[in-house]
């Protein structure tokens, strides 16, 4: 036997990327208590042993296919807080209007009762407080902000407004809310700015 075949067969990129795509797919459409990996293996059309060959449950098989196609958010920095904010909105709609779009949206809610997902989602969540946390001190050093603005009623308050607003659109509509998204977020960002409330103590 040659040191090839002794290493078993080489997995093949285009089953995983196809079985990825179908996990998050089934996911979004049918949340946690819908997911098989025998319905996954129907959507991908491949058989079960290659997915088991690959992923040795169905939590894992998720929690790959989520790490692949749903992603934190990235930190900005324009030069001012509206901007800032604008651009950390758009990356949020991007986030729950791209193709996982709908198991981001499942995530938010889900996470805790999936192994290996709450960990995820916590992961992404951080990236969000982080960005935020970044754009609220830069804008306080600028005089833009309150010294003592609240990090997360900001953040609760653009994100939890952009989430609504995807799942609030009905679903033929959706595809028509990132070309005018941007316009959206800004007269959220304007509306949210001079009401952003100071902690409680």
């Amino acid at each position: 036997m040659t040191e090839t075949q002794a290493a078993g067969r080489p997995r093949d990129p285009v089953v995983d990327t196809k079985v990825a795509e179908a996990a998050i797919g089934l996911f979004g459409e049918q949340g946690w208590a819908g997911f098989s990996v025998e319905a996954v293996a129907r959507r991908a059309g491949v058989g079960k042993a290659s997915i088991y060959l690959r992923w040795p449950t169905k939590q894992a098989l998720l929690v790959d296919a989520l790490r692949r196609h749903v992603q934190g958010v990235a930190a900005v920095e324009a030069g001012d807080v509206r901007s800032e904010l604008v651009q950390l909105g758009m990356q949020l709609m991007r986030h729950y209007l791209g193709d996982a779009g709908r198991a981001a949206l499942r995530m938010t809610v889900e996470a805790d009762r999936i192994p290996g997902v709450a960990e995820l989602w916590a992961t992404i969540r951080e990236s969000q407080v982080l960005a935020a946390r970044a754009i609220v001190r830069r804008a306080i050093r600028r005089g833009e902000l309150p010294a003592d603005t609240s990090v997360t009623l900001l953040l609760d308050t653009l994100c939890g407004a952009v989430m609504n607003h995807v799942q609030a659109t009905p679903e033929p509509a959706r595809a028509r809310l990132l070309p005018a998204g941007e316009s959206y977020v800004v007269r959220l960002v304007e509306f949210l700015l001079p009401r952003t409330p100071a902690p409680e103590h």
